[in-house]
């Protein structure tokens, strides 16, 4: 198996009909999901989504691939593929079309809808080709067939791209679930039919490539969901992605046979259900669905509140409710349902959120005591199944983190695959498919670009970084006024602290300190602003680290007069 060193450099010119493919996000990581495939100068991009923050980048709202590579190359791309519709492939299209606006989006009819919507509210038209499964387009030299494939979200695609230089089939994400909701199987045969042409290469997906066995039924979470509303004293509420679409049907149908009415909360959950219900994706029986504004005339037992924030999201419904800091007010003997799974990272805001909600008395069903969530991804034995239909000359495991891309690209070994055509890559790095067989070539810039509510890319690691010490260690702000001609001090210094949990009087301490450490350097000739205030950071970092063994923030400020 072959894979990236941190020494590689950038990849040489592409060789004559070679196919590159370019990872721009999903590998080592869940989400920001983006490959990049380029065949004679010109290019197709296959999903462009985002990456959700984690305790470490306090104030990110998003986390999008890096565009730096494609920003000379605009005009080379013929066209964005998009496998579905969930957020961690799509979220990231509005954010790329800013750079170019006409940029054809291709996918399937929800999954256009979805972004379309979301694209209004960037006050973006784009240009988009709706495809169906079993249609093939010719999209610049890359000739594209779509293949149905069975996920957690209605309409999901993969692709299969021919090229002279060969076929490569992107999976998307899928799973083999053999009595879907909507009765849409991965197609096997036709994955089947592609093995006998010959793949020679397959991107699958490895999130649950770690996970024996096979991914249960869909359909087994409804008894689970009907139990609990049985048992329900007073309300429910459901916490889900936005654009489960199987996920809500089945509360509906529950929430309908207990003679409940539901209610969506937040803005993209109400968005996207009205899609699936306008596209018939989402059968809503007349009367069951009813404005959030209306559930305080009907009594506790006939509500059913359907909300995001199932991930512990600061800001979703769900984590606003059990800080008490939402119009909805969790009461002893309210049922709350986490209607998903953990995305990995995730653990901690969770459990967090499932603590307060307990506290105000909340019953919590969640993945660890109940069945009410079933994964969207493929597991081990699936996969496994999957490559000896495929049977692909080359491997390249893609949407995981490193565990998944590893435990993935060992099942392609136990299938056959050769060890030196399975490609374990990362983010940036340039994998290129020449004379059928793929092979690591170089590495491009696909770093973090960080979305702070309307400033994308301006928050740098190294903002992050004093976020974090301003959040874990507070600050100390230092005020001196110095003679500009002599360096004395002529006024100060004053010294306050925020969060630091040092008391403003325990500063007496440091003030002899400054005065002998701002005299001394008034007597060497030490009178540049910047200087001084070095000298001022360093006396009271030394002083604040041997007393009270912590390392704030030090902000001096010091101004000659």
């Amino acid at each position: 198996m072959s894979h990236p060193h941190p020494e590689l450099g950038p990849p040489p010119n592409l060789p004559e009909g070679g196919l590159r493919v370019t990872p721009l996000g999903g590998l080592g990581e869940i989400g920001r999901n983006m490959t990049v495939f380029e065949y004679g100068g010109r290019l197709l991009i296959v999903d462009c989504g985002v990456l959700f923050p984690e305790e470490e980048q306090p104030g990110i709202d998003l986390i999008l691939p890096d565009f730096t590579c494609l920003r000379d190359r605009l005009d080379d791309i013929d066209g964005i593929v998009l496998t579905h519709g969930h957020e961690d492939h799509i979220g990231g299209v509005p954010y790329l079309l800013r750079e170019k606006a006409d940029i054809p989006l291709i996918g399937s009819k929800l999954t256009l809808a979805l972004i379309e919507a979301k694209l209004q509210e960037h006050r973006i038209r784009p240009y988009t080709l709706e495809v169906e499964e079993g249609h093939r387009e010719r999209i610049g030299p890359f000739d594209c067939e779509f293949l149905p494939v069975n996920h957690s979200i209605p309409d999901a695609l993969a692709v299969a791209i021919r090229t002279p230089a060969g076929m490569v089939v992107h999976t998307g994400d899928f799973k083999m679930d053999q009595l879907p909701m909507d009765g849409r199987l991965t197609d096997l045969r036709a994955f089947s039919r592609l093995g006998e042409e010959g793949i020679d290469l397959l991107l699958s997906d490895s999130t649950n490539a770690e996970v024996p066995g096979f991914v249960p039924p869909e359909r087994e979470i409804s008894a689970v969901l009907r139990q609990v509303f049985s048992s329900a004293q007073k309300r429910i509420i459901v916490a889900s992605f936005a654009s489960h679409v199987h996920r809500i049907q089945q509360i509906l149908d529950a929430a309908h046979e207990h003679g409940r009415r539901v209610a969506f909360v937040g803005r993209s959950m109400v968005r996207n259900m009205g899609i699936a219900r306008d596209l018939g994706y989402l059968q809503v029986p007349a009367g069951l669905v009813v404005d959030v504004k209306t559930l305080d005339d009907l009594p506790d037992d006939e509500v059913v509140l359907v909300c995001t924030g199932s991930q512990g999201e600061p800001m979703a419904a769900l984590s606003r409710m059990a800080n008490r800091d939402h119009q909805i007010r969790i009461v002893q003997g309210d049922t709350v349902i986490l209607a998903s799974s953990l995305i990995p990272g995730n653990e901690n805001a969770v459990y967090r959120v499932i603590n307060g909600l307990t506290r105000w008395g909340a019953n919590v069903v969640h993945k660890g005591n109940a069945k009410v969530h079933v994964s969207g991804h493929a597991s081990a034995g699936e996969l496994l199944y999957f490559y000896n239909i495929c049977q692909p000359r080359n491997l390249m495991p893609v949407h995981g983190e490193w565990r998944h891309l590893r435990a993935n690209a060992e099942l392609g070994a136990a299938t056959g695959v050769p060890h030196d055509r399975i490609v374990i890559a990362e983010d940036g790095v340039v994998v290129d498919l020449v004379d059928g067989k793929a092979k690591i070539s170089g590495k491009v810039q696909a770093g973090y670009v960080y979305v702070d509510g309307l400033s994308v890319g301006d928050v740098t690691e190294s903002s992050l970084k004093d976020r974090r010490i301003l959040g874990d260690e507070g600050i100390i702000s230092i005020f001196v006024v110095v003679d500009s001609t002599t360096g004395k001090i002529v006024g100060g210094p004053h010294l306050q602290s925020r969060g630091s949990g040092i008391d403003d009087s325990d500063f007496a301490a440091v003030i002899p300190k400054l005065d002998e450490a701002l005299a001394k350097s008034a007597q060497d000739g030490v009178a540049e602003t910047h200087q001084l205030q070095q000298l001022v950071r360093r006396t009271v970092g030394k002083w604040v680290s041997d007393t009270y063994r912590r390392r704030p923030m030090i902000l001096p400020v010091v101004v000659e007069v």
